[in-house]
């Protein structure tokens, strides 16, 4: 099987197992971490518990993509393409659309 990180597609199981190994890096970044939780209005201690709201996970993949300094460091430090996290957030943000009232 093809190792879908370094291509452009992604599905919704793959791309919630990105977004969590996003969010575990980002939580291991002291900046990008105070910045997220300041964006998103969570408190630390939260953090497990809203991952498993709707709309969560892409929230995690469109912080990383909003600001391309970030985007390109997640993506030399972890091997993954651009593109793969580009449609990791398209997979989640159109899953999140779904759950929408």
């Amino acid at each position: 099987m093809p190792d879908r990180r370094r291509s452009g597609t992604a599905s919704l199981e793959e791309a919630e197992g990105a977004a969590i190994q996003i969010l575990g890096w980002i939580v291991g970044q002291p900046d990008l971490i105070t910045r997220f939780l300041a964006l998103t209005g969570i408190e630390a201690s939260s953090i497990r518990q809203a991952a498993a709201e709707p709309g969560f996970l892409a929230g995690v993949t469109g912080f990383v993509m909003a600001h391309e300094p970030t985007l390109m460091a997640y993506c030399a430090e972890s091997g993954v393409r651009i593109e793969y996290v580009a449609a990791c957030h398209q997979a989640l943000a159109g899953s999140a659309d779904e759950n929408w009232p």
